[in-house]
């Protein structure tokens, strides 16, 4: 399953900068008014164009209105449309200096800054790949597990699992806790074992340990956060499907969307209290 763009309203003003409808001379550059046409009816979002709708609009106003109104009605559709045109800008030229298609080093400059943001890296020549989070510690790391708790409370079905690895993002993010905090965590720890311990590093409630007279009512939630994050990793496919799907093939899709949008909360809340905890 390739890796679905992260797609947010920073996302979508750079990606329209790459399609700006004219160089100084006043020439047209690619991609044109028909490829568009092309990657948004691929996208399946014809009916959000505004070109479609009668409106007359330059390259750039058009796909930012078409990717804002994917952002409300259908992420993933927005998401394969910036791939799309990512590509056929990159093939075109768009990213080598040079070429008559060339884009402009601030546009690229602008478009890198916004996928780093979301934890992807944007290569010169155009190619895009999740970071590569085995080679990001402290605070990088921080940022780019952040991204995908994010992206995972949104229901992005790729985020759960962190991508180019079998890790799975509240492992990677226990993993990443103890090891800010306490300078080492155990490898090869159990899931159980490794959250429990992230948990009391942070001096979170875990079920293991029972209330106590007078303590805040937010160690209850707590300790649900816990005992769901531990339901949610039994419904892990270990085994894997070789398609890229991180959940049992039993599991519906309203199943697999919650379990995704849980995995990024606990996730967040864990990353929420080692920023507190660093202070």
């Amino acid at each position: 399953m390739p890796v679905a763009l992260p797609l947010t309203d920073t996302v979508i003003a750079a990606v329209a900068q790459l399609i700006d409808d004219s160089k100084s001379n006043g020439e047209y550059r690619d991609p044109t008014h028909s490829d568009i046409d092309f990657y948004v009816s691929q996208a399946g979002l014809t009916a959000s164009d505004p070109k479609r709708q009668g409106q007359t609009v330059g390259k750039a106003k058009r796909v930012r209105a078409v990717l804002h109104a994917a952002l409300t009605d259908d992420a993933a559709a927005g998401s394969a449309l910036i791939a799309s045109i990512l590509a056929k800008v990159r093939a075109c030229g768009g990213f080598r200096e040079g070429s008559p298609n060339f884009v402009g080093t601030e546009a690229i400059a602008n478009v890198k800054n916004a996928f780093d943001t979301e934890g992807f890296l944007l290569a010169s020549d155009g190619s895009i790949s999740p970071k590569v989070l085995s080679a990001l510690q402290g605070p990088e790391l921080t940022a780019a597990l952040r991204a995908y708790a994010d992206r995972a409370q949104k229901g992005a079905h790729d985020a759960a699992l962190l991508a180019g690895t079998g890790k799975d993002l509240l492992e990677a993010t226990a993993a990443h806790v103890l090891q800010t905090v306490n300078g080492v965590y155990p490898s090869g720890a159990n899931f159980h074992s490794l959250l429990g311990m992230a948990f009391i590093a942070l001096d979170l409630a875990v079920p293991e340990l029972p209330a106590q007279a007078g303590e805040a009512p937010v160690k209850g939630l707590e300790r649900g956060l816990f005992q769901a994050a531990i339901a949610v990793n039994r419904l892990r496919n270990k085994e894997g499907t070789g398609h890229g799907r991180p959940w049992l093939p039993t599991l519906k899709d309203d199943e697999a969307k919650a379990s995704i949008e849980l995995v990024g909360s606990v996730s967040s809340y864990l990353l929420s209290k080692l920023a507190r905890h660093r202070k």
